[in-house]
């Protein structure tokens, strides 16, 4: 459910915001102009340079980590219409270094770069299929040349030695966003290293990492959500580049690209005045902006081009779309709006809200789904910079029609027009406005997002922050006069129905020859970052003892953790036993849902939480069981007692019970059409055999032949078995006086649960058919059991070997021999003692590369690589990042939590530590001969069974195929 809080303090934020807001114009002792705005608690401060570069600064002091972002005002939308997916390969090519990061030897590479890009527009020119070809293969010979002196993933070696995290890029329609989490005391050095990739554009590498990004395509292609966007967007916005030019690009055009196009392209928009800079963290201002300044300064101010402005003649009829793919019907509608920012979309954005609030109170929530009347539906808002829309969706039952469907969804846009909504949703949604806001804020990269968007859809601070006070103008008789004008026979509809997607592209592999990608080299400029020490960050290790204050409650542990931020409060009750003591725990928490009391019905249950501010959680997962209030605290008294009043006097009602019944029936059948599901199934399969908790559900016989008052009694008995109790908020005693009163002693004892198998791997291989470009393969291997001493080296070996931009694995099988977009080797720890680890490694790749792949996967594990270097960058970064990091909020409580399961009663994080201060390369490879390397793999493959390659295939093991039954378990 959406999270809905209004807290005392976040009642004075709420408050302020109500106020006037008013841009104040400033000056620092350094004479750096600045704006402010008034009654902005966040308190940020907006510097635009001299050279027009933007600069957001706010703090944050979670932890000693600064959120950054680097956005940049350009995105698919300006692509030539010739070149569509520039902005995004731009974006790929940007992380490649420049001519003094990432190369050994620029003057003779910059040569053979140019040479490639003249053949590229030869490449592009060139109409004949066979001289197209000669072309790509001189193109890769001369490539071969220049990657002797390319140095590949210096970047991202760079970021990972100041121990960055979420070191990533997106591109979408107006916007192409940098970004990196950093420890502090490491700014200066992040700054130089942005500087010098934003100085110059190199496009090394550019043929191997033009197949990632066409594999990235291929992704989209068996991605469904796209599938149905591209089509929704195309008819919505005929001629605006929002739905004419997708970020991916064409396939034509990702094939035949010009590397003086993307030249020209980067010279045009990535220049300061269409740049910011964007840091949330902890950070001096003063000092901050000086250095900034100092590194992003020099850049030079550049008029950017007069944008065509595209304008959409207005929708007068219904569009209708029909595209297909083997997973089940579902049916979207948009009409289209106003930019953001506009009354147009304000309004939308609360038609929307009225519709459908993530389960709580919307008329769909309670009028479709509360009433299982489809699958599931929803409604949502998606503003753009340029035009918008108000999307609807659905999944219909089965045998239900589209129009059925529509007609529901219809229906309830019906009664908007009519007024026929509560009065009081209106101020509801806007008070979750305001508390999502704060909440969201409350972080440094929840922040440091709005901020970057504030950005890219050229807003004032200080209109964002009034944003709230204009939704607070709305009157319901705004609302019906605008449904009345607006929601008319003037919408998209996209048909997603089942059956054989014959508009995919396929493709043949243009036969790329691995480069060389120079493992052991470092340019002097990478030298130079890694020798520049800054003072260290001291890591902070949890006192569990003083942080969690404990005491009791009858029979019943209650701990905790005191709420430093605001009036937020949660309270949580954990216990002890899941779907290994009793499967059909968790079909009672589901059914519950649906139900109501002698007081109440299931509509009325919702709309009295979401009243007064209390979201609940019910979560079952095998051996716990965790129910969950989270709100204002004041009136966290009042949502313990409706919970108790709900689980002790809900009513069981057959028609409600059978009705759950079907559509968990259908949902089963849905799942077995869906790519990512089944892929999920399989490899559970792969793992752990026929004999796993995914497969031993509970049959159809036994769901329609349970009792629902024997299943209600499940839930109203919960309070007999023990438990604990979870406290966060500010007050400690007025939350144990809020939920004593429903606290009795256990009287009950849990079932004894069931012990699952976890079979060893023994090299089988476990397919199954899906009609899709791609293949995705996934390997795992069963090791020995969880060894804490053991927790520092799977770190460095996942940060050296395994995992991220600068592992080894990314650099063979996607940097040097572009044989896959995503490829990783994962050595993950039990999360519970006397269980064994598991080692997975996966390859998602076009058909026709898997088998070349996977060799490169086989060689690289075959003997473990020795790279000093990159080793102590993986170590320190691993350092950094335990250093900088701080456990704070419920994370406390939780932490410590699953740390009971590994028998530990302390931060473990001080121990590893410890470990990987003193790791060597040698103890690193000894572990991974001793405990990775013997492991024999079971595989999980899924694919279209005409593109196999049987004898790869059989070289991994015993092949069988396996049908949806069997890996589903129904």
């Amino acid at each position: 459910m959406k999270k809905f809080f209004i807290s005392v303090s976040l009642f004075c934020t709420i408050m302020a915001m109500a106020q006037k807001f008013e841009t104040q114009k400033q000056t620092d002792a350094q004479g750096y102009s600045y704006e402010t705005v008034k009654n902005d608690l966040a308190g940020v401060r907006i510097y635009t340079l001299k050279n027009g570069l933007k600069v957001y600064l706010a703090k944050n002091d979670d932890a000693p980590r600064i959120q950054t972002y680097i956005p940049v005002r350009t995105g698919s939308n300006n692509d030539p219409s010739d070149n569509t997916g520039l902005a995004h390969y731009l974006e790929h090519m940007v992380f490649k270094g420049t001519s003094h990061l990432g190369t050994s030897d620029w003057v003779k590479e910059n040569a053979l770069l140019a040479q490639i890009s003249d053949l590229y527009e030869q490449h592009k020119a060139e109409k004949d299929p066979e001289k197209k070809k000669a072309l790509y293969k001189k193109i890769d010979e001369v490539s071969q040349e220049a990657s002797k002196y390319a140095i590949a993933n210096e970047y991202d070696k760079a970021i990972s030695s100041l121990g960055a995290t979420g070191t990533n890029a997106h591109t979408w329609l107006d916007e192409t966003v940098y970004k990196n989490n950093i420890p502090s005391n490491e700014l200066e050095k992040w700054l130089k290293v942005e500087k010098e990739r934003f100085s110059e554009l190199v496009l090394r590498l550019f043929h191997t990492e033009l197949e990632a990004v066409y594999e990235e395509y291929n992704r989209a292609q068996d991605n469904d959500g796209r599938l149905v966007n591209y089509a929704l967007m195309d008819a919505l916005f005929p001629k605006h580049p929002n739905g004419q030019q997708t970020t991916i690009g064409t396939s034509e055009h990702l094939k035949s690209p010009s590397m003086k196009a993307i030249h020209k392209y980067f010279d045009t928009y990535y220049v300061p005045n269409n740049m910011a800079v964007v840091l949330v963290g902890d950070l001096d201002f003063d000092k901050t902006i000086k250095l900034v300044d100092e590194y992003f300064g020099s850049f030079k101010y550049k008029e950017l081009p007069m944008k065509k402005m595209v304008s959409e003649e207005p929708m007068t009829k219904v569009v209708e779309r029909t595209v297909k793919s083997p997973s089940t019907p579902r049916m979207t509608m948009a009409w289209r709006t106003d930019s953001y920012g506009t009354q147009q979309a304000r309004l939308a954005n609360m038609v929307a809200e009225i519709l459908s609030n993530n389960g709580d109170a919307g008329l769909i929530d309670l009028n479709v789904n509360q009433k299982q009347k489809t699958l599931g539906a929803g409604a949502y808002a998606n503003p753009l910079k340029t035009y918008g829309s108000i999307n609807l969706s659905v999944t219909p039952k089965d045998g239900q029609s589209f129009d059925e469907a529509k007609k529901l969804l219809l229906e309830q846009i019906n009664l908007v027009k009519k007024g026929e909504f509560p009065d009081w949703i209106l101020k509801a949604i806007v008070n979750d406005m305001k508390v999502q806001r704060m909440k969201s804020w409350e972080t440094a990269d929840g922040l440091a997002t709005e901020l970057y968007g504030n950005y890219i859809g050229e807003r004032t601070w200080e209109q964002e922050l009034d944003e709230i006070n204009q939704y607070e103008k709305i009157t319901k008789a705004d609302i019906v006069k605008f449904a009345n004008d607006f929601f008319k026979d003037n919408y998209v509809v996209v048909y997603k129905e089942k059956g054989v997607n014959d508009k995919l592209v396929r493709v043949e592999n243009p036969g790329i020859t691995p480069i060389k990608i120079n493992r052991d080299a470092q340019s002097p400029f990478l030298k130079d970052i890694l020798s520049n020490k800054p003072a260290e960050i001291k890591p902070q290790f949890i006192d569990y003892k003083t942080a969690i204050a404990t005491s009791q409650i009858k029979d019943k542990k209650v701990s905790f953790v005191k709420n430093k931020y605001n009036k937020v409060a949660q309270v949580t009750y954990i216990f002890p036993f899941g779907t290994d003591n009793d499967k059909e725990l968790s079909l009672g928490v589901s059914v519950l849902q649906y139900l109501g009391t002698d007081k109440y019905t299931p509509e009325q249950l919702k709309e009295e939480f979401y009243k007064l501010g209390i979201s609940n959680s019910f979560r079952t997962s095998n051996d716990q069981t965790f129910i969950t209030l989270t709100g204002l605290e004041a009136n966290m008294k009042k949502g313990v007692q409706l919970l108790n009043h709900w689980m002790t006097n809900v009513k069981a009602d057959k028609a409600i019970y059978d009705q759950t019944v079907k559509t968990i029936l259908e949902s089963r059948e849905a799942a077995k059409k869906d790519k990512n599901r089944i892929m999920a199934a399989l490899s559970n399969y792969a793992k752990y055999g026929k004999e796993s908790r995914m497969t031993d559900i509970i049959s159809k016989q036994r769901l329609q032949s349970i009792n629902v008052n024997d299943l209600m009694s499940k839930i109203k008995t919960l309070n007999n078995y023990p438990y604990e109790v979870f406290l966060y908020g500010d007050s400690q005693s007025d939350l144990e006086k809020s939920v004593k009163p429903f606290i009795s002693n256990a009287s009950l004892k849990p079932a004894v649960a069931k012990v699952y198998p976890e079979p060893a791997t023994q090299g089988k291989v476990y397919f199954t058919n899906y009609d899709m470009v791609q293949m995705e393969m996934s390997k795992v291997a069963r090791g020995g059991d969880v060894n804490l001493a053991d927790f520092g080296k799977a770190n460095v070996f996942n940060e050296y070997f395994g995992r991220g931009l600068s592992s080894i694995v990314f650099q063979e099988i996607r940097e040097s021999k572009s044989l896959a977009y995503s490829a990783y080797v994962s050595f993950a720890n039990a999360s519970e003692k006397g269980h064994p680890n598991y080692v997975t490694n996966y390859i998602g790749t076009q058909a026709n590369k898997l088998p070349l792949a996977v060799n490169a996967m086989n060689d690289l594990m075959a003997d473990f690589p020795q790279i000093p270097a990159q080793f102590e960058n993986s170590k320190g970064s691993a350092l950094k990042q335990i250093a900088s990091n701080r456990i704070n909020r419920t994370n406390i409580f939780f932490n410590q939590l699953a740390l009971k399961k590994l028998g530990v009663d302390y931060d473990i994080r001080k121990d590893v530590y410890a470990e990987i201060q003193t790791l060597t390369l040698p103890q690193l490879t000894n572990f991974y001969n001793s405990d990775i390397k013997p492991l024999k793999y079971n595989t999980a493959i899924i694919g279209k069974k005409e593109n196999l390659n049987m004898e790869s295939i059989n070289k991994m093991g015993e092949f069988k195929e396996v049908t949806l039954e069997e890996i589903f378990g129904y």
